[in-house]
């Protein structure tokens, strides 16, 4: 029996709504939360499934940002210092005016599921989705059961139901990581400070590195990230946690109060943006930024973008899309140079971090810089591998 906040009204399909999302995460309740705060949807009903509660911290978004963000009230914490370490270099960055922050997935989740509950033009399912379907009015989304669920209007959808197709030139690397929250005895970190990356560790399994994001004196999310084409066995995450602590943190006492695991594809294959009245958001919909994987603040942008077609141009088909151009080419070439083994991500970021300012990178990772700024940061790179990977990706 399907879990339903409250008595549903039958219609020809069997249950009906203005906007169906597919998906409770971090793209549906950025998007239907910018919806609903805007005061334009009161009259329309929502529908939001997905097949898990959302009742545990399965992940954290950490992220850099100059002016307070949409969701600033769930920052567990900011840093305004971060530091880089590579074999042979070590630098300590100021980085105003951004703030790197983290939010925790389990507040973000109950801060949103609470928000909708007391909304009564919103309904919440809590069932696994089999498939969605657009209609030439609307669009249908079935669950595991067989209930079909009608969307009047659109589905929003943040479910990867198809993979990117392979193609020429096309890669896919895996962003994976493992991390603990761990607790000491005696005061340790400077909560002052972060490590964005850390690539002193072994690079046997490709590019590989751990941050530690500091959030009290005693306390501290540790997490060993690789970007490479296969997973590790468990073991092999809890060893390189465990090694980098011993030999780096010179930490042997510790607690491990929680963890966390997760998966984020790196490609420059091609999302599908939607079809019809379905319409493809967070991962699914292209919104993982291909070299390194940041997804929460494009998940943001592309919110906006939707909400702002939707009230100016009744559509929400933004004409800008966040990884199209000179950025997805910047993208691409970085992937193959990975793919290729043409120099290491060691040696990448090092030379990045060594030669530039931490707010140049953000800008440039965020899509945000102008040519020229592109130019001094291309320069920074190893030529010899870059213009084979550029040649690569042009021809």
């Amino acid at each position: 029996m399907s879990t339903h906040l409250f008595q549903y009204k039958p219609y020809d399909y069997r249950y009906e709504y203005d906007y169906v999302f597919a998906g409770a995460g971090a793209a549906s309740m950025s998007l239907l939360l910018r919806m609903l705060v805007s005061g334009r949807f009161s009259n329309s009903t929502f529908l939001v499934v997905d097949k898990d509660r959302k009742d545990n911290n399965d992940r954290t978004w950490c992220f850099w940002e100059k002016e307070d963000g949409f969701f600033e009230k769930l920052v567990y914490k900011s840093w305004d210092h971060l530091w880089f370490h590579s074999p042979g270099f070590s630098k300590k960055y100021k980085i105003k005016p951004y703030r790197y922050k983290m939010i925790r997935g389990i507040d973000f989740y109950s801060f949103c599921i609470d928000y909708l509950k007391k909304q009564q033009n919103v309904q919440l399912l809590f069932e696994p989705v089999q498939r969605i379907e657009t209609l030439k009015e609307g669009a249908r989304l079935t669950i595991e059961n067989g209930e079909v669920y009608h969307a009047k209007k659109y589905i929003f959808n943040s479910i990867p139901f198809d993979q990117p197709k392979e193609a020429p030139g096309k890669h896919m690397l895996l962003q994976h990581f493992k991390g603990w929250v761990i607790e000491t005895e005696t005061d340790f970190f400077d909560p002052a400070a972060c490590t964005l990356m850390d690539f002193r560790i072994s690079q046997e399994h490709g590019a590989s590195f751990v941050y530690t994001m500091p959030l009290t004196t005693r306390k501290a999310l540790v997490e060993y990230t690789l970007f490479n084409e296969g997973l590790l066995k468990e073991e092999e995450y809890e060893d390189g946690l465990k090694s980098y602590m011993r030999d780096f943190l010179k930490l042997d006492q510790y607690t491990i109060l929680e963890k966390e695991f997760g998966i984020i594809p790196m490609t420059n294959r091609v999302f599908d943006a939607g079809k019809g009245n379905i319409v493809n958001i967070g991962t699914a919909g292209g919104q993982t930024k291909p070299s390194s994987g940041y997804t929460f603040q494009f998940i943001q942008r592309h919110s906006d973008e939707i909400i702002y077609s939707m009230l100016n141009h009744g559509r929400p088909r933004p004409t800008q899309e966040s990884h199209e151009g000179r950025f997805m080419f910047y993208d691409s070439v970085l992937l193959d140079v990975l793919v290729h083994k043409e120099l290491g991500g060691a040696e990448v970021f090092t030379k990045l971090f060594k030669r530039n300012s931490a707010q140049r990178i953000f800008r440039f990772l965020d899509n945000q810089t102008w040519i020229p700024e592109e130019l001094l940061l291309i320069s920074s790179l190893p030529v010899g591998p870059f213009l084979r990977a550029a040649k690569r990706q042009m021809f």
